[in-house]
């Protein structure tokens, strides 16, 4: 949104409740999310699915669990032909689907999908900090199309045309993190959460490449990057949940109401 806002088109953002939409489109912020950020003028917040008609490319935010539901709940008000952005890190824990696959099934065929990730907080991106990600698609063209849209002077999106690998990195890495904040909880040391995160890339490189990710794709920004900042930094909601486990808390308790994707991932992970 902060790309294609700074080039002067309108963004609808669609929320799942009424009244919360009707709250934000009135105040004009988020306080729970992005307390003292408020909304670009253009920036529109309804919770009619037909408001999405008109969009030259929709981003799905919504958790890794929930996107198949709320794929299926919007796809009727998109136009034919709409790029999806699938911007949540995670594997679908019922089946073992990555994000694209969940997309392909639900979404008309022929919809052209493209996969948004790298090291990236919120709070980073609505206060203009220089941030930059990846977006994948299977088109290059297109991801090239995306990724100047919504590129701007603090946010810069690099393009490829590897889908697998991208979404692998960004689902994965939030396991890894986990794992990291465990190692903090129980004070093991520095020297041993480096150890594992070292480890632990290595062996999601080999995950990735045997589902058809490229090395280096997991070398750059959506794999290496994300990971450095997500198992790294206590804003980060996976690292946060582990070091809450680390000190024996329960999940339940860790979570603290928050969503850590990596715990969903976590168990289709192992099983792939």
């Amino acid at each position: 949104l902060r790309g294609w806002r700074r080039v002067g088109g309108p963004v609808t953002l669609w929320l799942r409740d009424a009244r919360s939409a009707a709250t934000l489109e009135a105040a004009r912020e988020n306080p729970r999310y992005l307390p003292g950020v408020m909304l670009h003028p253009r920036i529109r917040a309804t919770a009619k699915a037909d408001d999405l008609a008109a969009a030259e490319a929709v981003l799905l935010v919504t958790p890794a669990q929930t996107s198949r539901a709320v794929l299926g709940q919007l796809a009727p008000a998109f136009a034919p032909g709409t790029p999806v952005v699938l911007c949540s890190k995670g594997i679908e824990r019922t089946t073992g689907a990555f994000m694209s696959a969940v997309a392909a099934e639900v979404l008309p065929a022929g919809t052209p999908v493209a996969v948004l990730s790298g090291p990236s907080f919120a709070v980073d991106v609505a206060r203009n900090l220089p941030t930059a990600v990846t977006l994948a698609a299977a088109d290059a063209d297109l991801a090239a199309r995306l990724a100047r849209l919504l590129s701007g002077p603090a946010l810069r999106l690099y393009h490829t045309d590897d889908v697998r690998g991208v979404e692998i990195g960004g689902a994965g890495k939030n396991v890894l993190a986990i794992a990291s904040g465990i190692v903090a909880g129980r004070g093991l040391g520095e020297s041993a959460r480096a150890a594992l995160i070292a480890r632990a890339f290595a062996e999601l490189m080999r995950f990735a490449r045997s589902f058809g990710g490229r090395p280096e794709t997991l070398m750059g920004l959506s794999g290496l990057g994300d990971l450095v900042l997500t198992a790294s930094s206590a804003q980060s909601r996976n690292f946060t949940f582990g070091l809450a486990l680390g000190a024996g808390a329960t999940p339940q308790a860790a979570a603290g109401g928050k969503l850590a994707e990596g715990a969903f991932t976590a168990t289709a992970l192992v099983g792939l």
